[in-house]
């Protein structure tokens, strides 16, 4: 009875070992999986846990006795955690713009029967998870409306975008500076429009976004693009407008290239790029080259007229791979007509030209910190790098005289005295270098009186002194700290100046936060959902946006 009681546990797992004789050993038993040997003294726990541990699936398939405990032993999941289950895929499918469908594919419903450990789970049906999107967008949109309620000034950004499916959306942004001096930035809508781009239209769109959020009396600013439509538009608000400054500095540097020399040297970058980006045998080739040269491989890119410093890009990837690319033609039967070393000097010049513009363009286009009062010293800044040299060639002169010309007149267009009222603000920029002395004087006179008014009518104190006197706090040595550091630590003291910095620091340089929000809507709205109802895309980007940083 003893012997086949062993021999039904072992049979087929681990054997008796052999002695040299021939004879058996019945007192070391080796496992046939893995060939390791245990002392055997009529126990089998030690077998079992070795089996468990290291042969488990072997052990479950071939010995019932040994199966280790599978997934339909376990108790199915109760009501509370299949609730909370389906609430956490509502909110991953509405953060990472995953289509509802995805609730209906086989593999997903395999995958959560293993990570819930119940074999019975089926995935929440589609009109379930719907809505458990709209109560998700619900809790959210309060969240919001609490921020903006416990908030006194609120600036926008708006611009339009054109789905896959041909349909117009305005998609807007709100910004804000908190109680503990911290940026804030959300989108409020992505809403579809019917009507044609006029300027009525365009300003009764924004209005009637402001109103659905009640924040019409603490609207400051609207920030769009310079197009024709949105300033007339912006004349009708009653809100200040901010013309984006990252779209003003391209079209500088557009304006600049057409009147330069370096037309014909791009004209042939483009060609070079296409002859590799539309063969996948040429592409293979420069590949080959630039691995045999010992640098990894890397894409040629094309510029693209509406796509930010894609140009500058361009030629630093051709520089970069000068020498795999002219070895690659050399061998290769081409017509294209090959850049000659004064225009691969050119192409040299130009990136030392588009660097810091494309450095001011990413700093313009932030929305984590300040960037409204970093646009006059980061203009500034551009002007002195443009500054003609006897060592400049002809063409890089006209670039220069051009881009300050072209830069000059568009600043013109902007929202000056705002920007100057920004620039003052921030105590990083507190001495106005990037203003002219003429003007110095001006702001500091403008944002007292502005102190002046917001002040309560009532007699100042010796104490209180004017409100001149109040600016001298910005004064004082913040060389060491952000501007939302400063102003946390100096807010309690001169509460109408924080109030103002709130006010005009919360506005942003550019609409590119409008443009990050159309990248998300142009993920949920592709091929395979374009007839996406307007709704659901609303609160999909929305929900998107709301949730990014949890």
């Amino acid at each position: 009875m003893e012997k086949q009681e062993q021999d039904g546990l072992l049979d087929g797992e681990f054997k008796y070992k052999k002695n040299i004789d021939g004879t058996i050993n019945k007192r070391v038993v080796i496992c046939t999986h893995c060939s390791k040997e245990f002392q055997f003294q009529r126990s089998n726990s030690t077998l079992k846990y070795h089996l468990n541990a290291k042969h488990a699936f072997v052990g479950a398939a071939a010995s019932p006795g040994l199966r280790q405990t599978t997934l339909s032993e376990r108790r199915p999941l109760g009501k509370s955690s299949l609730d909370k289950l389906t609430d956490n895929i509502a909110k991953w499918i509405a953060k990472d713009c995953r289509p509802l469908s995805i609730v209906e594919d086989k593999g997903f419903a395999d995958v959560l029967k293993v990570a819930s450990q119940d074999a019975s789970y089926k995935p929440p049906a589609r009109s379930t998870i719907t809505i458990g999107i709209h109560e998700l967008y619900e809790t959210e949109k309060k969240k919001k409306e609490e921020v903006l309620v416990h908030t006194e000034c609120v600036a926008l950004t708006g611009d339009h975008w054109t789905s896959l499916s041909n349909d117009n959306y305005l998609g807007v942004t709100a910004h804000l500076i908190t109680e503990a001096w911290g940026l804030t930035s959300f989108a409020l809508t992505i809403m579809k429009t019917e009507e044609r781009h006029f300027a009525e239209a365009c300003a009764e769109q924004f209005q009637t976004v402001a109103r659905r959020w009640r924040i019409e009396e603490k609207v400051t600013t609207v920030g769009t693009d310079s197009a024709r439509n949105m300033i007339a538009a912006a004349r009708i608000m009653p809100f200040n407008h901010m013309p984006c400054t990252a779209h003003i500095l391209q079209r500088c540097i557009t304006v600049s290239l057409a009147d330069s020399g370096f037309v014909t040297a791009l004209a042939k970058c483009r060609k070079i790029v296409g002859h590799f980006k539309h063969s996948p045998a040429n592409t293979a080739e420069l590949n080959a080259e630039q691995v045999s040269l010992g640098r990894k491989e890397e894409p040629l890119a094309q510029d693209v007229p509406t796509r930010w410093n894609s140009t500058l890009e361009m030629v630093k990837r051709l520089i970069r791979n000068q020498t795999a690319v002219t070895a690659t033609l050399d061998k290769q039967k081409h017509k294209l007509v090959l850049l000659t070393p004064p225009e691969w000097d050119k192409l040299q010049r130009l990136e030392t030209l588009l660097e810091p513009c494309r450095y001011v363009t990413e700093l313009l286009g932030g929305e984590a910190y300040v960037s409204c009062s970093v646009v006059l010293p980061a203009f500034c800044h551009l002007r002195r790098v443009m500054e003609v040299t006897d060592e400049d060639p002809a063409y890089v002169v006209r670039f220069k005289e051009k881009f300050k010309e072209d830069l000059a007149s568009r600043q013109e267009h902007t929202n000056y005295a705002l920007l100057q009222i920004a620039t003052a603000l921030d105590p990083r920029f507190k001495d106005l270098r990037s203003v002219p002395k003429t003007d110095r004087e001006a702001v500091w006179t403008t944002l007292a009186g502005m102190l002046h008014e917001d002040s309560p009518r009532r007699s100042h104190t010796a104490e209180e002194g004017p409100a001149k006197k109040r600016l001298s706090l910005l004064q004082m040595d913040s060389d060491s700290e952000s501007e939302e550091e400063w102003w946390a630590a100096h807010a309690g003291a001169r509460s109408q100046l924080a109030r103002l910095a709130r006010r005009y620091l919360a506005t942003p340089a550019s609409t590119v936060p409008c443009e990050r929000l159309f990248f998300v809507a142009g993920h949920i709205v592709n091929k395979k959902r374009s007839a996406l109802h307007s709704e659901n895309v609303d609160k999909l980007v929305c929900l998107s946006n709301w949730l990014k940083d949890e």
